[in-house]
């Protein structure tokens, strides 16, 4: 399932990763460069095990990690409502 902000959460990139906005509860979230690389593949429609892959890749992590720290944060963007 492709993931996807709601529409009250406002994102900015940044130097070290991507900042989100969570406009209805006034809360800001830091994303480190693993985590923007995982959302930004996402957000263009790829699967998890496509962001998996393209995270092993780029930060030369095993590709069994990589799935697991990719559902991680599926889960907790989807769980604290920034995310469906």
């Amino acid at each position: 399932m492709p993931l996807r902000f709601g529409e009250n959460v406002s994102t900015a990139e940044t130097d070290y990763g991507t900042v989100l906005l969570d406009e209805r509860a006034g809360a800001y979230w830091e994303l480190n460069p693993t985590a923007t690389l995982v959302v930004r593949t996402l957000l263009a429609g790829a699967e998890e095990a496509d962001a998996a892959a393209a995270l092993a890749q780029e930060f030369d992590i095993d590709q069994a990690q990589a799935l697991q720290d990719v559902e991680t944060l599926v889960r907790q963007l989807r769980s604290s409502g920034l995310a469906s």
